[in-house]
């Protein structure tokens, strides 16, 4: 995992509100994901390859739909991560 890549995911709004649908409402369709979006398809695809990318999502085609649900796997390995640094850094 790197954080670097989650971390950069985390940053952009968009993102963000893409997991908390996923959080609150569980997995979604990407034509349901996109509904929520004044964006084009193509940006909202764009936004999701980039949370698959860091491992923040999953995918999975059901049919013609490709269904995204949370990993928290990733979400566990980062707060841990950051944890360790606030760690380290508190040492002198």
């Amino acid at each position: 995992m790197s954080i670097d890549r989650t971390l950069r995911a985390l940053g952009d709004p968009t993102r963000r509100a893409i997991l908390r649908a996923l959080r609150n409402e569980g997995d979604l369709p990407a034509g349901e994901i996109a509904a929520r979006f004044p964006l084009t398809q193509a940006s909202i695809s764009h936004h999701l390859a980039v949370l698959k990318e860091a491992k923040l999502v999953q995918a999975e085609r059901q049919g013609r739909s490709i269904v995204y649900s949370l990993d928290m796997t990733v979400f566990q390995e980062t707060v841990e991560q950051v944890l360790r640094l606030l760690e380290a850094g508190g040492r002198t």
